[in-house]
């Protein structure tokens, strides 16, 4: 019997776009137009969070705010988040679909949650215009889940839970203990807890190590497991109560948590 009674998945970086790369040159792009130079690694920091917040999280940075203010006499404000928020969605809506391809393993996990009555839904840090060219390639390729929240639905997105709460009313799940948040970064895992559910954070193929499919299966194992591992570390510190490799790995985890609510036990308090 599976206890668990729904999985939410995030979308970039845990079951689409291997390395989570779509938004990142968009970032840097958006910025670079406003005069104000990031790296990759500075636009990765805030990953998870909505967009807007993410743009305004890059904007609080000490050394990114000094460099606006080089560039435009004053620091930046409510004015300068709106401003390169405006350039940031139309390119990210031009190009995410071209990172959409699922996560090598994903859709036979799917079809394996599916065929044991387990329900699927989705949140994510985009919004619902830079999500719907990447729901279709999804759905073309074969993943549908019942429900999607985008950053832009409600009032607050990641790390609060109301995109959690949404889902459980869309797919008539409860209580929150039943449900496991899968996600690739800090906010995600954040809104997974508060919303009081069980979390598994995504390692390999997410936000922290960042590289492409094909760039990940050129490194040696060893490589491999040494990237895996220090991303992994931010998830658990965050609090998952589990973290893999890839989206591909997650029915052993699920079985845990099974044996785990089968002993009466639940997950960490929300935060």
């Amino acid at each position: 019997m599976d206890h668990v009674a729904a999985v939410v998945f995030d979308w970039a970086g845990t079951m689409v776009d291997f390395g989570s790369r779509a938004p990142m040159g968009v970032f840097v792009e958006a910025m670079h137009r406003f005069g104000v130079e990031i790296t990759i690694a500075e636009a990765r920091r805030p990953m998870g969070l909505p967009k807007r917040d993410h743009i305004a999280a890059l904007l609080a940075d000490p050394r990114i705010a000094a460099a606006w203010q080089a560039q435009h006499g004053a620091p930046p404000d409510e004015a300068s988040i709106d401003a390169v928020y405006a350039v940031f969605v139309p390119l990210n809506e031009a190009v995410a679909a071209d990172y959409a391809d699922l996560v090598p393993g994903a859709l036979p996990v799917v079809q394996a949650l599916e065929a044991r009555g387990v329900k699927i839904g989705s949140t994510t840090g985009y919004t619902r215009s830079i999500l719907t060219p990447v729901m279709e390639r999804a759905a073309a390729l074969g993943y549908r889940p019942q429900s999607v929240v985008c950053a832009d639905d409600l009032a607050a997105g990641r790390p609060s839970p109301l995109a959690m709460y949404q889902t459980f009313a869309t797919l008539g799940v409860w209580p929150a203990w039943r449900v496991v948040k899968v996600d690739d970064t800090v906010p995600g895992i954040a809104e997974g807890r508060a919303a009081g559910c069980w979390t598994i954070g995504v390692a390999a193929s997410g936000n922290g190590v960042g590289l492409s499919w094909t760039e990940w299966q050129a490194l040696s194992a060893a490589e491999q497991r040494r990237l895996a591992d220090a991303a992994a570390e931010p998830l658990r510190s965050a609090g998952a109560d589990f973290v893999i490799d890839t989206v591909a790995d997650l029915l052993p985890a699920l079985d845990q948590v099974n044996q785990r609510l089968a002993a009466g036990e639940r997950p960490l308090p929300p935060v």
